[in-house]
This record gives C-alpha cells, structure tokens and sequence, in this order.
C-alpha cells in the first residue's frame, strides 16, 4: 500500500477511489502548511496538487520516494518538471478535463462584456433607469474572436464561439497553418500580429513561459482594434495588469476580464480602482462543480495507474 499525500481541494469521490487502494493524506489546506507539507512529502510515493503548491526547490528534495506528481489542472508551471523527470517522478496534467470550463468562461464573459449591461443591478434597485446609457452594447455574433493559443481550451473556445456566429482566427507557435486543428474546427490561422489588431474579442490561451512572459505588455494591448475587449484565463505572468486597466480607463479597451494575476491571491491593485467593464475573478475559469469532478477522477486514475 502506498502513500498518497494531496495537499490542495480534491472532490470526494477521488479521494475515496484512492484511499480504497491506498494510504491517503487529503488536507486542502496542506499547501499553507509548509514545514508539515514537507515532512509529509518525505513520506509521500505519491503528491497530487493543483496550482498554488510549489513542487520545486525544498519540496521537490523532500520527495525521496515519490513516484508520481498529479496536477489537478494542465498548467505546470509550479512544478519543475525536469527536476522531477532527473529523479524518476512521472508528472501527470489533466489535460483537457476542463476545457469545456474555461471555454465556457470565456464565451459567457466576452459577450457580458460586450453587453456591458449587466452590472446595473445596483443602480436600478435604486430608483435609477440608465436606460439610455446601456442601449449601445455589442452583439457577439458577427465580432472576430481571435485566440492567442489553440490547444484543446481554444479549440473549444472556436466552437462554442463559432456556433454564437462570431468569425474566428488563432495563432499558436508551436502549429503551423496546415494543422488539421484549424480546418477541423472552422478557424484560420493567422499572424500572432494580425490577431490582436483584427480580434474584437482577443482571448489567451498559452501557457507561462520565458518566450510568452509579458507578451501582452501595453505597446500590444495599444496595437488592439479600439473597444476591444481582452480575456485572459492562461497565466498572470503573461499580461500586464496595470497597462490593461489604463487601456480601460482611456477607452483603448472596451472591457478586459482577468482570472489569473502574476501574484495570487492577488493583493492591493490600486490600478484597477474605477475601471469601466471589467471583471476580475480569482483563478477559476477552470473550475466547475462538473470539471473538478473530471480533473479529480482523471488524475485519480492516472496515479493509480503509475502506482501499480
């Protein structure tokens, strides 16, 4: 029987899975818990996270045993992934488990944004009718999505987009245009240039890297078609949050959602004080009652898998 440390929310019926064949610490809470983390790491052939442990540095030393590293959800930028692969670790990602998600997400906050009517509840409770002012919002379909990125999450993203009647156009780096993704899913694939100034909703989709960090700093966000609008449910590291909210504040964007934060929890941002058709939310695009129940069984199945 092995042990399986998880330090970070995992839904109920995986753990149960993992704990009818083997030793299970769960502790959500774990993460805030540094010097018990690693001496439970130390005990650990295997650690399930998800984006807020850091499976580097003293954890990664503390893991003598591990086999396997479960990560409940696809980025890895908090694990270091050679490091774990030098000493035998198999890293294992969900991997589209919540795709559908994050597309969701980006769909439902573009066309919000678009709109920009739905944030008068106040106001109209109040006695006011801004009538007037809120008639001039945005239809979604006939508007370019453009998608910095086109793995499963922008693939998904496409559809659901296409299917609302918006024209849609993608960059990724590591695809040429021949990738049978575009044709497959209606998409052109274009310059990363010629998507932020023809997109009228521009959503990230690439991972944190050295090539993409900072990548959307506000010389590109001023190179975006005027009153668009900017979706960012990738990597905090990638997007420069005090340019957006000056884009927002002089009329350059016309609204701009932000999920991740190049620090989380994200702390005091004076910056986005007073800004217009914004909406912030803390890491959790990805995150739904029917996703965290497909990331969870995913990754339960595969530690399984490499613990047998």
């Amino acid at each position: 029987m092995a042990r399986v440390v998880i330090s970070e929310f995992m839904d109920a019926a995986a753990v149960a899975q993992l704990a009818a064949r083997h030793d299970v610490l769960y502790d959500a809470a774990l993460v805030d818990d540094a010097p018990r983390l690693l001496a439970e790491a130390a005990k650990a052939d295997a650690i399930v996270v998800r984006n807020r442990t850091q499976v580097r540095g003293a954890l990664l030393e503390a893991l003598r045993r591990c086999k396997v590293v479960g990560r409940l959800g696809v980025g890895l930028d908090n694990i270091d992934v050679a490091g774990c692969e030098s000493r035998g670790i198999l890293v294992v990602p969900a991997t589209g488990a919540n795709a559908l998600s994050v597309a969701e997400y980006v769909v439902g906050t573009a066309m919000l944004l678009l709109r920009g009517a739905y944030q008068s509840s106040a106001a109209v409770s109040a006695g006011q009718w801004p009538r007037t002012a809120l008639s001039n919002g945005r239809e979604i379909a006939g508007k370019t999505l453009g998608l910095i990125g086109f793995g499963s999450i922008g693939q998904l993203t496409a559809t659901r987009a296409r299917a609302l009647g918006m024209t849609v156009i993608a960059f990724d780096a590591m695809m040429d245009e021949d990738h049978p993704a575009f044709a497959a899913v209606g998409v052109r694939c274009t310059g990363l240039d010629e998507v932020i100034r023809s997109a009228d909703v521009l959503s990230l989709h690439v991972p944190l890297v050295e090539s993409t960090r900072g990548l959307f700093d506000a010389a590109r966000i001023a190179s975006m078609k005027p009153g668009a609008v900017l979706i960012n449910t990738a990597r905090g590291g990638i997007l420069d949050e005090a340019a957006v909210a000056a884009a927002l504040k002089s009329g350059q964007l016309g609204g701009a959602a932000i999920d991740v934060f190049g620090t989380e929890p994200l702390p005091a941002a004076p910056h986005f004080e007073a800004c217009p058709n914004l909406v912030l939310t803390p890491h959790v695009a990805g995150l739904t009652a029917e996703a965290n129940e497909r990331v969870s069984s995913l990754i339960a199945q595969k530690v399984l898998e490499a613990l047998a």
